[in-house]
């Protein structure tokens, strides 16, 4: 409804994830949980056939049991073949986005979460571009040059050009920007981080992934029963309708408690 806006209300959490990397590095076993849970809810969230994009450490929320929720779906959408471009906080951007704009899907979610998971264990963003031409060279200079077949999906025929253009930049090994860290930890991340969308591994999948097997349940990771209604968007019903509507959906809440 036009001049109405609406909010999701959730129970209050004492932190979050940013303000945790701020204070101190995380513990491995610390960003393993943190890393279930993100890849748990995103599992839910694109089972409904809705993409965050903008999942960043400061819109995931913390309590004192490390219980962690994913906040801020300002900028989620149904997944859609044309696409609004330049979404999601500059460090957490997949290049996709940077690349066609307006053709990406939910693995755009995987590869934010692959950079969340990069922070949380360096205790530093791994990507932390001063600008749009900047980020995409960071990501270069890690992965190498897009590979052909990136290229190809590339929508602009000048931003095409101009990737085809670069340089040659061989691939650092992410074990070496990583040294020190186990091996799963490792393998996690590479297939988290990939330039090609289509070969990153899904939240359902990466939930299997042996450096989350501690925390692995196949029978408590649900996903949607039915994708998402968005056409509560169109309704158009008086404010004191909606108010009484908020109402009966909090004393439900709270007769559940």
């Amino acid at each position: 409804m036009p001049g109405f806006a609406r909010y999701l209300v959730t129970e209050l959490l004492g932190t979050d994830l940013s303000r945790l990397l701020r204070a101190r590095p995380l513990d491995n076993k610390f960003a393993q949980y943190f890393m279930y849970q993100i890849l748990r809810g995103l599992k839910y969230i694109h089972s409904a056939g809705v993409i965050h994009r903008d999942l960043k450490p400061s819109n995931l929320l913390v309590n004192e049991n490390c219980d962690l929720k994913i906040c801020d779906f300002g900028l989620a959408r149904v997944q859609e073949p044309q696409m609004t471009g330049y979404v999601s906080t500059r460090y957490y951007r997949a290049p996709e986005i940077m690349l066609t704009w307006q053709r990406y899907g939910k693995m755009v979610d995987i590869w934010s979460a692959g950079c969340i998971l990069a922070e949380m264990l360096r205790g530093r963003p791994l990507f932390p571009g001063k600008d749009h031409i900047h980020q995409f060279f960071l990501i270069t200079e890690v992965l190498g040059n897009p590979p052909p077949e990136v290229i190809q999906k590339i929508t602009s025929g000048n931003t095409q050009r101009v990737v085809s253009s670069l340089p040659k930049q061989e691939p650092r090994p992410l074990k070496a920007v990583f040294h020190g860290f186990d091996n799963d930890v490792i393998s996690l991340l590479e297939q988290l981080l990939l330039f090609d969308p289509d070969k990153r591994l899904t939240a359902e999948t990466a939930l299997q992934h042996p450096y989350l097997a501690p925390y692995h349940d196949p029978d408590d990771e649900p996903a949607a029963l039915d994708k998402f209604d968005w056409s509560f968007n169109d309704a158009d019903l008086p404010i004191e309708t909606w108010k009484l509507m908020m109402c009966v959906v909090i004393n439900l809440a709270k007769s559940a408690a």
